[in-house]
């Protein structure tokens, strides 16, 4: 058991039953007053460990702190940023987490009373923590890990600087956001209070992976007006709103698709499709990873409309498309240390690095193109998003040893 078990342990624990879980976008930044709830812990407890700068955005719902220099550290300011909120897509009140040690590669009984188990062959990377301690739900709600187990993490790193100020550290700059998971894409983020120039966000599976490359993404909106008549009189003249929103995804190609795509390929994803013979709305999702075919698949989107109304009539369809974020390797690559020391700490911690491109997005993808260049570091929950999701505590103690190790790269002031 390390130095850091009992307070990452305790504290996932813990935070993992306070609801903080964000909603689709309803009007409102944060989308839930819940998420107050969490932050105002995180307030609270940054400064009883005795951070400076401790400020709690009750407008925004963003938590900040910093940490003054190890002694005779004068390396710029390296940031972190974790989000509060934990996903839609299962149940998030009402968390009961528990912890099984020793994990011995079995099926895991998380609920008797409504016999819920999570059975190893359908969760093959269980594996992989043979012999560890996990934290579970007993299977009917989300644990939240994505993204507590990583302000576990940067807590206790906190706490153990804050403990031992002559340890080699630069100036360390914490933020911790809300609504990751419904596309907050810390937007409120206010980077003069924040004060670092370079950052990490902590959000992913897998410990040591890290990520430098993600998805251009837009979102685009097709409004459809048809003319509806009886359909006894209606040759010649109805426009069927629903038949059109039919045709144009018809149009999109049929193996560019989520479902049919994987590494660096991109596709379009209907989201949702409402329509009747007056009105038809289609919203869907662009994305990938080259800047240049990504332009090209907005620009086919805009051909279909027009294609489209010199077919119906001009007006029939309108078509809107909203950036929502760009592959944040384009700023990442201007600054080569951030990933360089980052390869050096995973390796000096005992792992190796991997690096995937993020079929996704990250706080850290907008971050970036605001210029606050942003890689992600893996926190190393599995299961994300479900009721099936663990957190192995050994992966969040590495992870303490990981950062602990990468503030110390950057004190030794190799930042070129």
């Amino acid at each position: 058991m390390g130095i850091f078990y009992e307070q990452t342990a305790a504290r996932l624990m813990r935070y993992a039953q306070i609801n903080s879980q964000s909603q689709p976008f309803k009007g409102t930044w944060p989308t839930t007053p819940c998420q107050y709830d969490m932050a105002r812990e995180l307030y609270r407890e940054l400064q009883e460990i005795g951070l400076s700068d401790v400020f709690l955005d009750e407008a925004a719902c963003v938590v900040y702190a910093k940490i003054p220099a190890g002694k005779d550290c004068r390396a710029e300011a390296v940031g972190f940023v974790a989000h509060m909120d934990t996903a839609p897509d299962a149940p998030g009140d009402h968390v009961r987490p528990w912890l099984l040690k020793a994990y011995d590669g079995g099926d895991i009984l998380l609920n008797k009373e409504k016999n819920i188990i999570m059975r190893a062959q359908d969760y093959p990377n269980l594996s992989a923590y043979i012999g560890q301690d996990l934290i579970l739900t007993d299977g009917t709600t989300l644990l939240g890990g994505d993204d507590k187990a990583s302000i576990a993490a940067l807590m206790t790193l906190a706490e153990h600087l804050a403990a031992n100020p002559d340890l080699p550290h630069p100036p360390i700059c914490l933020a911790f956001t809300p609504d990751e998971e419904v596309g907050g894409l810390a937007h409120t983020l206010d980077l003069d209070r924040f004060g670092a120039r370079i950052a990490y966000t902590l959000d992913g599976d897998h410990l040591g992976w890290y990520e430098d490359e993600t998805f251009n993404a837009s979102e685009a909106s097709l409004t459809i007006r048809g003319l509806s008549v009886h359909t006894g009189t209606a040759k010649g003249i109805m426009i069927n709103a629903a038949d059109i929103a039919s045709e144009f995804m018809q149009m999109l190609p049929p193996l560019e698709k989520p479902q049919y795509t994987e590494g660096t390929e991109g596709f379009y994803h209907i989201i949702s499709c409402q329509a009747d013979c007056e009105e038809a709305r289609v919203r869907l999702i662009i994305r990938d990873f080259d800047r240049d075919a990504f332009s090209r698949r907005e620009a086919f989107l805009e051909d279909c409309c027009r294609a489209l109304n010199q077919k119906y009539g001009e007006g029939t369809v309108s078509l809107q498309i909203t950036q929502q974020y760009r592959n944040m390797k384009e700023v990442i690559d201007r600054v080569p240390h951030l990933i360089k020391n980052l390869k050096q700490a995973i390796t000096d911690c005992g792992l190796t690095p991997v690096c995937e491109p993020f079929r996704g997005g990250t706080d850290g993808s907008a971050l970036s193109f605001r210029g606050l260049p942003c890689p992600n570091l893996s926190a190393g929950y599995e299961n994300a998003h479900g009721r099936f999701e663990y957190v192995p505590v050994q992966s969040m103690e590495k992870n303490v040893e990981i950062l602990l190790r990468l503030c110390e790269i950057f004190a030794e002031g190799k930042n070129i």
